[in-house]
């Protein structure tokens, strides 16, 4: 009756799209893919009273995270905010409903996990104001002075929808081209896209622990065809007789069953009790996801080269195969974890239910569609087409942007910074000086060299293509390098990210101009007031509840004010849990001086450097030079922070 019910349900959040019929004429934003980027743009631009049609492939929200099953959040900054911080607290609200943890990945606490479907619900209930529909794609795209269009394709109706701002939210950034920009695949840019490699990618999947044994029709008795070159792979990366993680790198390979299923363990809705990522709980675990040793091609060696061709991004039907032999490398876990491991394991009955694109093409016997159908509907892909901006972020200027506050290193922070990430630099595969951009400055031993010392910025510069007008990016297609991409292509900050463009093409339609002439102070304004933190500076005196803590992360980004005392941060390998601390460093948070009164001397640089930015004389309102003695820091910042932004919006409706 529970399986019912829970069946039922996702039923209702799968199908709360919107009839074909209904899809309006047109929207003020269309937005092509429903993922962690996709999501958060539609959210954040219908809060800014904008009309958005998502067009989403698959048939559930939340691309990477639940479409994909990478449902355990990778982020290594410990920043939460935004519509990514309101999205986790409502995933934790559900979980506390049910006395269940979140923390029960990756073999710690402060982590954070959820169900696909889980992840799903939430989503649908957060996009609730925008139209959403499943089973579609954009096939095509009119974007001139004369019309301004798209061609929405369903398995059985085709149609055109007008939009003022069309955004590529795909996991492959499949609008991309259909718009006419230029875009980097791999290491090339286009049109001249050659023979490169991008990083593998995998089709994961969430599996669950049957207490009484694994019923008969989840348990496939023969394995499928070239089972024994998975059970070789597998062989090398979990074994019954394993080592048990004891959280000391580097990690002795194979682990055993525990520590495996302990690494993306997921809360599990229909089982009692709870259990978290402590290693006390690890036997506790009752669901997680495989999302280790099944990359494709990982391993594998195809065509005399260990790499995924970036035909998977060019040509739709090598994308079809190689999905197919993802989808497989997985089908064979299924058979490995169940008949070389003895546990009593298979794929989880409460997710997903409908068979996967891919597999209907696999000529997959009865008892392995019964599998196949509780397969995520779309791998796990990490690298996509880029758009090619005017600006391109690399490794380095992440690994200096790092760098800020840190080991007395000052204010490196980016003006237009619009997002926090927190990742390593971080390829599965395509790795070698030949697979990077050399013209970037990138090279394989970048990865090294240039691994974040902390949480560093994303800048407003690449959500923007080089030319292309009514168009912006919003998943793992930014404007940046290779190396960059993968510290920024995980579900956290392609969620802030999302957020960011549907501020920003929301500004764009409200003063009927291009994204690109939006100045990044506008939109940081907007997301400042939406709870974003976009600052890298930590000061004892400006927690995130002060009334000054907007004004104080406007003053750090454009160096308006410097603060009394300069943060200290402790420096470290943003991979590693060891601080990198040099003899005699004192490791301290910064004291801005709010409260302490304004010197004329530090009010009159303030305002230098505010009209210095804004190009225009500011009206601050205060009487006479006296009055000044009156004013706190904090007040006389925010007088000027308010200047500088209705000076901003003055000029973007002139």
């Amino acid at each position: 009756m529970r399986k019912i019910f829970w069946l039922a349900l996702m039923f209702m959040i799968f199908t709360r799209n919107i009839a074909f019929a209904d899809v309006k004429s047109s929207y003020d934003i269309i937005i092509a893919g429903g993922g962690m980027g996709g999501t958060a743009a539609a959210i954040q631009a219908t809060r800014m009273g904008m009309q958005v049609l998502i067009v989403e492939p698959t048939y559930m929200l939340g691309g990477q995270a639940t479409a994909a099953g990478v449902a355990t959040m990778d982020d290594m900054s410990g920043i939460e905010s935004g519509i990514y911080r309101e999205f986790i607290g409502n995933v934790k609200k559900y979980y506390d409903d049910l006395r269940k943890s979140i923390e029960t990945c990756y073999w710690k606490l402060n982590t954070r996990a959820f169900e696909p479907s889980v992840g799903n619900k939430i989503l649908s209930e957060m996009t609730a104001s925008s139209d959403v529909i499943y089973h579609a794609e954009i096939v095509s795209v009119k974007n001139d002075s004369q019309d301004r269009y798209v061609v929405i394709k369903t398995p059985d109706y085709t149609r055109n929808v007008r939009f003022k701002i069309l955004i590529d939210a795909s996991e492959y950034g499949d609008v991309i081209p259909l718009v006419g920009a230029r875009y980097r695949a791999g290491r090339d840019i286009s049109p001249e896209i050659g023979d490169v490699y991008i990083q593998d990618l995998t089709w994961t999947t969430i599996i669950r622990k049957y207490p009484n044994g694994v019923p008969e029709h989840l348990r496939p008795k023969e394995p499928l065809p070239d089972y024994e070159r998975a059970r070789k792979n597998y062989q090398d990366y979990v074994a019954k007789n394993g080592t048990a993680f004891t959280g000391k790198y580097p990690i002795k390979m194979p682990v055993d069953v525990a520590t495996h299923n302990a690494y993306r363990a997921l809360p599990d809705s229909f089982t009692p009790g709870s259990y978290t990522g402590a290693r006390r709980d690890w036997k506790k675990i009752t669901k997680t996801g495989v999302n280790w040793g099944n990359d494709y091609p990982g391993m594998y060696m195809v065509n005399n080269y260990y790499g995924l061709t970036v035909k998977i991004l060019e040509d739709r039907k090598s994308r079809a195969e190689i999905e197919r032999e993802a989808l497989l490398k997985t089908l064979h876990f299924i058979y490995y974890i169940q008949n070389e491991l003895a546990e009593d394991w298979s794929v989880d009955e409460e997710e997903y239910g409908e068979l996967p694109e891919a597999a209907k093409e696999m000529n997959l016997s009865e008892e392995w569609q019964n599998i196949a159908r509780h397969f995520p509907p779309i791998p796990y892909a990490r690298e996509s087409r880029r758009i090619l901006g005017k600006y391109t972020l690399n490794s380095k200027t992440i690994h200096e942007n790092s760098l800020s506050w840190r080991n007395n290193h000052k204010n490196l922070e980016l003006e237009d910074s619009i997002a926090i990430a927190g990742y390593n630099l971080d390829l599965h595969g395509a790795d070698n000086n030949e697979d990077l951009e050399s013209e970037l400055g990138e090279k394989q031993s970048s990865i090294h060299a240039d691994i974040p010392q902390g949480a560093f910025q994303v800048p407003m510069r690449v959500l923007i293509p080089e030319s292309v007008d009514n168009f912006l990016a919003a998943e793992k297609n930014l404007s940046v390098s290779r190396l960059a991409s993968s510290a920024l292509r995980l579900q956290p900050i392609c969620m802030m990210t999302g957020q960011a463009v549907g501020t920003l093409a929301s500004l764009a339609i409200r003063e009927n101009l291009q994204p690109r002439d939006i100045h990044a102070l506008q939109v940081q304004n907007v997301l400042l007031d939406s709870g974003v933190v976009i600052s890298l500076a930590m000061y004892d005196d400006v927690p995130r509840e002060n009334k000054f803590f907007k004004s104080v992360q406007i003053a750090t980004l454009y160096r308006l004010l410097d603060p009394k005392r300069i943060p200290n941060l402790p420096q470290k390998n943003i991979n590693s849990s060891k601080l990198v601390i040099k003899k005699g460093s004192e490791f301290h948070l910064g004291y801005f001086g709010v409260n302490d009164k304004i010197t004329r001397k530090d009010f009159a640089n303030m305002l230098g450097r505010a009209e210095e930015i804004t190009g225009a004389k500011l009206h601050i309102p205060v009487e006479n030079i006296s009055d000044l003695t009156r004013l706190t820091r904090g007040e006389a910042l925010d007088l000027i922070v308010k200047a500088m932004t209705e000076q901003n919006n003055s000029d973007t409706t002139e």
